[in-house]
């Protein structure tokens, strides 16, 4: 593409924690612009809109009207597909974020829409842009993988919303054993524990892939500190990577005596939602297809549900 284009008009909607985040990211991308901020609270969005000298708005039809050449949907989960819809077919691209949408149906949905109306849909799955996990793919490419065990606990949070750890937390990880391994999630054994919440806040989730891989999941807000690690077993190899630290170790070259050597895998020191948002910039500009597709998205939560039985 030439140089010079005039800079992408993006908004962003739901200016809680991660709309926030997002809005901050886009303003240091070169040749976007934050456009404007959507918040049904106006205190809200004008606070965040006027760090970013954005048009400020409190209503969906607003935001949609507002001349956007593209906009992030950080809404709570059970508004994603009418807002998502809207945009879409009003000709704006949408980076969605997690989990694309409260059901399966309304998930079908967005995607329907992008098609119809040819525009870029992507998904927020952020995890596939940490530093850590682009290392351990490199670093698997082309090995028989045998396992992957992901454990992403910690304390209760501040703000919770509408879901328990299964749509907030795993699904991060179900979207990186699926990246991977390119390969979908066929058997899902999942044992739900419930302590201070109204919905699950302890999951132990096992899976098995297409492809023979298993995969194993730990999750929970009952843990007192933040953990955050993904071990993958093949052939010939242990990889161990801090998700956290971005710190990959590999163990390797097993012998007879049980000695093993090992390496670290470098990571880069990039900031995930960064990638992320410039993966989707450049979605837009090229008409690549989105490094995290809607159907990826539909797969997710697909496999999210059936956890929860839904």
């Amino acid at each position: 593409m030439t140089a010079n284009l005039a800079p992408l008009k993006i908004g962003v909607a739901g200016a809680g924690v991660m709309g926030r985040n997002h809005a901050r990211v886009l303003s240091d991308i070169r040749d976007v612009s934050v456009a404007a901020i959507f918040d049904p609270d106006a205190t809200v969005a004008d606070g965040v809109a006027s760090l970013y000298e954005a048009k400020s708005v409190t209503t969906a039809e607003d935001f949609v009207a507002a001349g956007l050449d593209a906009a992030v949907v950080a809404t709570p989960n059970r508004t994603h597909a009418d807002l998502s819809v809207a945009l879409l077919e009003a000709g704006v691209h949408v980076l969605v974020e997690k989990p694309i949408a409260a059901t399966v149906a309304d998930a079908q949905r967005i995607i329907d829409a992008a098609k119809a109306n040819n525009r870029v849909l992507m998904v927020g799955q952020v995890e596939r842009f940490n530093p850590a996990v682009e290392a351990v793919k490199r670093a698997i490419a082309g090995e028989e993988v045998i396992s992957i065990q992901i454990t992403r606990v910690g304390p209760f949070p501040p703000r919770m919303g509408e879901v328990g750890v299964v749509i907030d937390l795993a699904v991060h990880d179900i979207d990186i054993i699926r990246h991977l391994t390119d390969s979908e999630i066929t058997e899902v054994q999942p044992q739900l524990a419930r302590t201070k919440a109204e919905r699950e806040d302890t999951a132990l989730l096992q899976f098995r892939l297409a492809n023979g891989t298993i995969a194993h999941i730990t999750t929970n807000w009952v843990t007192p500190y933040k953990t955050r690690t993904l071990q993958v077993a093949t052939r010939s190899k242990f990889i161990v990577a801090d998700l956290m630290t971005r710190q990959v170790t590999e163990y390797f070259g097993q012998q007879p005596d049980g000695s093993y050597s090992t390496r670290g895998v470098m990571s880069w020191p990039n900031e995930p939602l960064k990638k992320e948002l410039e993966a989707f910039a450049h979605a837009i500009r090229t008409g690549e297809t989105p490094a995290v597709t809607g159907e990826d998205g539909l797969r997710n939560l697909e496999v999210a549900l059936r956890c929860l039985g839904e």
